[in-house]
């Protein structure tokens, strides 16, 4: 299996996840599906159907983080440097054709959110600009097709 490259903090973010799923949030649901079972009759159980479909999601999660957490690389991005668009990177992109100027940080595909202007480092966006310096042109494949950026500033947290 291949490794999961993930920021420091989206690590302790996910692993602090984990510990609320396996400690807080399993123990409450296993409360509310007894407390579903004292009312009697569970073929027209609305809340205990309701508790224990949360449960299979809880144990969902629990399980594909408890995959993940071997796999993940933590990357301390404090100790990176360079004019490179790499992992962890903070990038400074400009359309070439609109001048919309945007800021987006390369980081693992489970700590991705478009609305923080984070972008997973497996995202056509990220692998369109990988590698790149300050001054290069990207051409990122889009559904409304292709779309160029210039790199106007490459740095680091």
């Amino acid at each position: 299996m291949d490794n999961i490259p993930i920021t420091r903090e989206g690590h302790a973010r996910l692993k602090a996840e984990l510990e609320r799923l396996k400690n807080v949030d399993r123990k409450k649901v296993i409360e509310e599906i007894a407390d579903a079972r004292s009312q009697g009759d569970l073929s027209e159980n609305a809340e205990y159907d309701a508790a224990k479909e949360k449960q299979g999601i809880i144990e969902a999660r629990i399980s594909e983080l408890d995959s993940k957490m071997s796999r993940f690389e933590v990357i301390d991005v404090s100790d990176l440097k360079g004019d490179k668009v790499i992992f962890g990177a903070t990038v400074s992109l400009e359309n070439v054709d609109t001048n919309e100027r945007k800021l987006y940080t390369i980081v693992g595909p489970d700590e991705a959110d478009i609305t923080k202007g984070k972008v997973s480092v497996m995202s056509p966006l990220a692998k369109a600009i990988l590698s790149k310096k300050t001054g290069d042109n990207a051409v990122v494949p889009a559904p409304g097709g292709e779309i160029e950026y210039e790199i106007m500033e490459v740095k680091f947290a």
